[in-house]
C-alpha cells in the first residue's frame, strides 16, 4: 500500500467477519503499528491480530479517538482507524479528513488513506435479494447529530421522489418509536402494501431477516443492529425476496 510513516488508514471492516472484510482492509490492518477504534469493532478483529497494539475510547468519544490517531501517527507510527461497514458511510472518514486540515495548519501533515468496506446497505440488500437495484437513498434515523426535523424533510423528499430507502439506526432505547414515525411519513405518499424488509446482525451470528409490507414494517420490533429496506412503487416480493426492477424487458 504505502511505506511512508505518519500514515493513517481509515478502514471499513464491513459487517466484521473475515470473509466480508476486503483484502485491502486486511492488508491495511496488518501494516499498521497500532489499530484504533470503538471497543466493539476492535473485538471483531482481536483474535485475527492478537499481537497488534489496539487503542480505544468509549462511545460518543469519536473526536477523541480521531485525535488519538494523529497523536500516534506523530510518533512515526502507521495507524489504522477501523469502523464497521464503510468508513465514508456514517463512518470516520469525514472527521479524519476534517481534522487533518487542523493538524496540517499546526505543522503536522499526516497521510490519510480511506479504505472502503461493505456497507450495511449493500450487505443487507444482498441478504434480502435486490431491493436497491434502482435509485435509492440511505437515511439514518439517529438524531444524535442530525435534527429530527431534517430527517423528516429527507424522508418526505425520498417518498416524493419514489426512491427505495435504506434506513440505518431505526430504533434505540431512547428512540423506540422512530421507525414508526418514519413509516408514517413515508405512508403519506407510499402504499401500505409497499414491499419492505429488514436484516438484523448482518453477516454475524444470529443474523435474521424478514420481508413484509410497509404497514407491517411500521410495527416491527427492530434495534440499532437492524437495517431496514423500503421499496419504491415498483418493488415486488419474488419468491420471498425483495426485488426492485431495473427496467429491463424480460
Amino acid at each position: 500500500m504505502n511505506d511512508s510513516r505518519n500514515l493513517i488508514y481509515v478502514v471499513g471492516l464491513g459487517p466484521g467477519t473475515k470473509d466480508m472484510t476486503t483484502p485491502q482492509a486486511e492488508q491495511a490492518i496488518a501494516e499498521a503499528d497500532v489499530v484504533i477504534g470503538y471497543t466493539v469493532y476492535l473485538d471483531l478483529i482481536r483474535d485475527r491480530y492478537p499481537d497488534k497494539e489496539m487503542l480505544s475510547t468509549p462511545m460518543k468519544k469519536e473526536v477523541d479517538r480521531c485525535r488519538m490517531c494523529f497523536d500516534e501517527a506523530a510518533k512515526g507510527k502507521t495507524v489504522c482507524m477501523i469502523c464497521s461497514g464503510d468508513p465514508g458511510v456514517y463512518g470516520m472518514a469525514s472527521i479524519m479528513l476534517e481534522l487533518a486540515e487542523e493538524y496540517r495548519a499546526g505543522g503536522f501533515d499526516a497521510g490519510i488513506v480511506v479504505v472502503p468496506g461493505i456497507s450495511a446497505a449493500m450487505s443487507g440488500a444482498a441478504v434480502l435479494g435486490a431491493p436497491l437495484s434502482h435509485d435509492f437513498c440511505v437515511i439514518s434515523l439517529s438524531d444524535l447529530l442530525t435534527p429530527w426535523e431534517t430527517i423528516e424533510r429527507r424522508l418526505r423528499a425520498a417518498a416524493e421522489g419514489d426512491f427505495c430507502v435504506c434506513i440505518y439506526n431505526p430504533s434505540s432505547i431512547k428512540r423506540h418509536d422512530y421507525l414508526m414515525k418514519a413509516c408514517d411519513i413515508l405512508l403519506e405518499k407510499a402504499s401500505p402494501e409497499t414491499a419492505c424488509g429488514y436484516v438484523r446482525n448482518i453477516g454475524r451470528e444470529g443474523q435474521e431477516c424478514r420481508v413484509m409490507t410497509l404497514a407491517e414494517l411500521r410495527n416491527a420490533e427492530v434495534d440499532m443492529f437492524t437495517t431496514c429496506f423500503i421499496g419504491n412503487s415498483s418493488t415486488r416480493i419474488v419468491n420471498g425476496r425483495l426485488v426492485t426492477p431495473r427496467g429491463y424487458r424480460i
